[in-house]
């Protein structure tokens, strides 16, 4: 079977020069042909993600543009203006492939607003909303090693998909040819005939303007004196972050010279995510070099943003996203709280998967702070809901561990460029009263307790990655285990079913642990691993590190 679907694309035109090559290079080994035809990329939620390359199961023209068929036949049932936005990020051929979903998109009479260069994810949810589209199109593999390229899919409310439309979108993709049942046009004819418009400076000054609302102390920034190292991280986060720290005053910024223009080979960041400190590297070395307040990264497609705060010994630390989301909730709330503008029944938001040392600030500043499942778009529904009430001014803040915030409604989806100007204008208070970042997150542990939240990862690549991923869970269902390092367990929460949580269905098991830790067992939906999320809790850092190790070593037999 796969065989012949190999011998089908041998025998097309498979118009990118590139992949011709590979199959042929392939001929004689099976189990490559197999790899790349016995499957296809999946469409879920989170849309596609993959492997560039030749073949139903990798990134490539072919498959782009069956997925952007299964988004047009769903869109041609919603009635509406029938536009969708498409933007793109700076990974190997994304500008390509956005092309080529706008080609289909015309193909099908349906209108395209596209940016003209690369931007951000936000950037994407904002126009969809701005120009009332049915739907939205990023492509991207957020912060995926440089040989992996993505298709993200978005609805009118410029949240990731519904499960509903997702499902839908990926029956529509199952009845289409990848190789002859895509409708399409040129990109120039589409333009020729207006169905393609590129997205206007009026949409991206709006953008700005918005992000820049959500100042809590306006004006602050401009004489504060911070000095600050960035790196993009060869993605699209220059031009909208140094343009909004440009605006509120942050001026003094170094530029990480290797990472700074956009280049989808990452070369000096294998893996280009701000969580991983291989890839702020760069940027470390040059905030000693020039005693920067702060070091700040976004990733390729600008959501996430991760930081290294100045101690007071001069190096450099780490901050995790849950310190980050812990920090920015304490500061947005105490700020807004002394400038007057807190609404009536502020809300947070934040995943099931993140601190509690949140729930413990937002109880302090009075604000209701509600979990949703992992992923952004559930942070974007409960925004959602308040806007559907007539109360979407109650939001104040969202965040999620894995370095994704939001403060405001004018997106839905995590936005770095945000994060980076309120983590400045945090860090530019804090220098403004004799103080700093790493000094008001110890003041924060002295006040609720020394929390530690650490995050591990168990990787199944490969065809049988699934199966074991599913059989890892399943055997925890099955035999649930009754303690971990000596610890009793002594609630357990199955996001399986919702009867019990009041949330969608989810494939989560959080562990709730005689001592107060806790122990959370999730598959990613977007790469093959099953991540284990740890909050331990001790007298200091050293007795809270012993015990996530412990806590750890314990999982090892269960996910090794």
């Amino acid at each position: 079977m796969y065989q012949d679907e190999y011998k089908r694309w041998l025998s097309a035109d498979l118009e990118d020069p590139d992949l011709l090559p590979e199959l042929l290079r392939i001929a004689d080994d099976d189990e490559a042909v197999k790899e790349r035809f016995a499957v296809s990329l999946q469409f879920g939620t989170a849309g596609l993600r993959g492997t560039l390359g030749a073949g139903t199961n990798r990134m490539n023209i072919w498959v782009v543009r069956q997925a952007t068929q299964g988004v047009a036949n769903w869109v041609k049932t919603q009635g509406g203006n029938q536009t969708v936005a498409i933007a793109y990020d700076s990974r190997i051929k994304s500008d390509i492939f956005a092309k080529e979903a706008a080609g289909v998109l015309a193909g099908n009479g349906i209108n395209v607003r596209m940016y003209d260069a690369l931007m951000p994810v936000p950037a994407l949810s904002f126009a969809t909303r701005y120009y009332n589209c049915n739907a939205g199109i990023m492509i991207t593999a957020s912060h995926n090693p440089a040989k992996y390229n993505g298709f993200k899919a978005y609805g009118p409310d410029g949240c990731q998909m519904t499960d509903d439309a997702a499902a839908i979108v990926y029956e529509e993709i199952q009845k289409t040819d990848i190789l002859t049942g895509a409708a399409r046009m040129s990109f120039a004819a589409g333009v020729n005939q207006g169905l393609i418009k590129y997205v206007e400076d009026d949409c991206k000054a709006e953008f700005y303007k918005a992000i820049e609302a959500r100042q809590v102390r306006p004006g602050l920034a401009k004489t504060s004196g911070l000095k600050l190292v960035y790196s993009p991280l060869n993605g699209t986060g220059l031009v909208p972050v140094t343009k909004v720290l440009g605006d509120i005053g942050i001026t003094d910024i170094t530029i990480v010279p290797e990472q700074e223009y956009p280049n989808g080979y990452f070369t000096t960041a294998p893996y280009p995510n701000p969580e991983i400190f291989e890839a702020l590297k760069y940027g470390l070395e040059l905030a000693q070099k020039t005693g920067a307040d702060l070091m700040l990264a976004t990733d390729p497609d600008a959501d996430r943003v991760g930081i290294a705060m100045k101690c007071p010994d001069g190096s450099y630390e780490l901050v995790s996203g849950n310190e980050v989301g812990v920090l920015l909730l304490d500061y947005i709330c105490a700020g807004r709280i002394e400038k007057g503008t807190m609404p009536e029944n502020p809300v947070a938001v934040m995943s099931i998967v993140s601190t509690p040392l949140a729930d413990k600030v937002a109880e302090h500043y009075g604000v209701e702070l509600r979990h949703t499942l992992t992923g952004f778009k559930w942070i974007g529904d409960q925004i959602a809901q308040l806007e559907a009430a007539g109360e979407v001014d109650r939001f104040i803040f969202g965040f999620e561990e894995s370095y994704g915030y939001l403060a405001g409604p004018y997106v839905r989806d995590k936005d770095a460029v945000i994060g980076a100007m309120l983590i400045c204008e945090m860090a530019a208070y804090y220098r403004s009263i004799g103080s700093s970042i790493k000094q008001r997150l110890e003041e924060i542990y002295a006040q609720y307790g020394r929390y530690l939240n650490k995050v591990d990862s168990y990787e199944f690549p490969g065809l049988s990655g699934m199966d074991k991923m599913n059989g890892i869970m399943a055997g925890l269902r099955e035999q649930p285990p009754k303690e971990f390092a000596g610890k009793a367990v002594v609630g357990v929460v199955d996001y399986a079913k919702p009867e019990e949580t009041g949330l969608p269905k989810a494939n989560v098991l959080i562990y709730r642990l005689e001592d107060g830790a806790s122990v959370i067992v999730r598959p990613s939906g977007t790469e093959p691993k099953v991540k284990t999320y740890f909050t331990t809790l001790g007298k200091d850092l050293a007795e809270a590190q012993a015990e996530k190790d412990a806590l750890a070593a314990a999982c090892q037999p269960i996910l090794g």
